[in-house]
């Protein structure tokens, strides 16, 4: 009986110096998993941390237009969304002229060119992506699969630059010997080569929308008696449209905010019309051409920084609005009031 007393102990210390190394593993893994949580925790909220102080700088350098007297007598929140005075008793009129003698800083023309600029190219860029997820999707095969996906989201490696030049020297020339237009450069050429970087995002995010879709919905259609692309459009489509919705609204604030596109194919004439074919300037291009060259502390130089913080703001409301809009198309899929 002594003895196997004794040889039970030896077996219960084999045991538990067997599962020694186990929990130095389970030990080291717990450690290695509270090192990268804190690691991606830190990295999240020092993105948030970057985005306000860059708010904070952005809006310090704006506040002069509220707060200095001397700033304000050439620049005041009234006077940039009203008609600039014309000299020697002329017609007011809206005009982006910052450097004249009398200085002019109507924003509405500004404004009206980024919507003129961001509308051509999100109603180009937004059919083509969602319809090319759709094929995707849907009715490809592997190889068209393989092969389509990565063509399209190649384009968001080009860089911006490359595009504007694209559309500088060629797309510009061949439009206007098209359709005879009188501005080379204009909303329509700059709207095309926009279209070209925003593609890439809502074509991703689409996709990506339409392969989460559940193959049990697809079934059932198919079950019922419709055909692929009724499955598609009324059962796939319905079903990812929350997704769909965030890539518009991706794209549409991808296309508001860039810069060497407009910049080079735009014309950058400060143009308050409606027309499509003459040349434009919006917030961006205007930031970047001009605050290299201004004057530090001057009216000029604060408009430009209050320009750039009611961009960030046009930006975030759009980017709110779409995640509330999105959260209510989920809520009524799921069936909640």
């Amino acid at each position: 009986m002594r003895g196997r007393r004794v040889l039970s102990s030896e077996a219960k210390i084999e045991e538990l110096r067997s599962r020694e190394p186990e929990r130095t593993l389970s030990r080291a893994g717990a450690l290695s998993d509270r090192i990268a949580a804190m690691v991606i925790q830190s990295s999240a909220l020092l993105a948030i941390l970057s985005l306000i102080l860059i708010f904070i700088f952005i809006g310090k350098e704006a506040l002069p237009i509220f707060t200095s007297d001397e700033v304000r007598q050439e620049a005041n929140l009234s006077k940039l969304f009203m008609p600039q005075p014309a000299r020697e008793g002329g017609a007011a009129e809206f005009t982006w002229q910052p450097v004249s003698e009398l200085p002019k800083y109507s924003l509405l023309p500004l404004f009206v060119g980024t919507l003129k600029v961001t509308i051509i190219a999100t109603l180009i860029a937004i059919p083509l992506a969602v319809l090319a997820a759709l094929y995707t999707a849907e009715f490809a095969p592997s190889w068209a699969r393989e092969t389509v996906k990565p063509a399209i989201e190649l384009l968001a490696g080009i860089p911006s630059v490359v595009v504007g030049f694209f559309c500088l020297m060629v797309l510009a020339g061949w439009l206007q010997a098209a359709f005879g237009w009188t501005f080379r450069l204009n909303a329509v050429t700059a709207g095309i080569g926009l279209s070209l970087a925003v593609i890439p995002i809502v074509y991703t995010v689409c996709e990506d929308a339409f392969s989460s879709v559940p193959q049990t919905y697809r079934d059932g259609s198919i079950a019922m008696g419709a055909s692929s692309w009724q499955t598609a459009s009324r059962v796939v489509l319905p079903a990812a449209m929350p997704g769909v919705l965030a890539a518009c609204v991706l794209g549409f604030g991808r296309a508001i905010g860039e810069t060497m596109i407009v910049l080079m194919a735009s014309g950058n004439a400060a143009v308050l019309s409606l027309s499509p074919t003459d040349s434009i300037r919006t917030f961006s291009a205007t930031i970047a051409a001009e605050l290299g060259e201004v004057v530090v502390g001057s009216a000029h130089y604060h408009v430009l920084f209050f320009v750039g913080a009611f961009l960030f703001l046009i930006t975030f409301v759009l980017n709110l609005f779409g995640h509330w809009w999105v959260g209510r198309l989920q809520k009524k899929l799921q069936g909640a009031s």
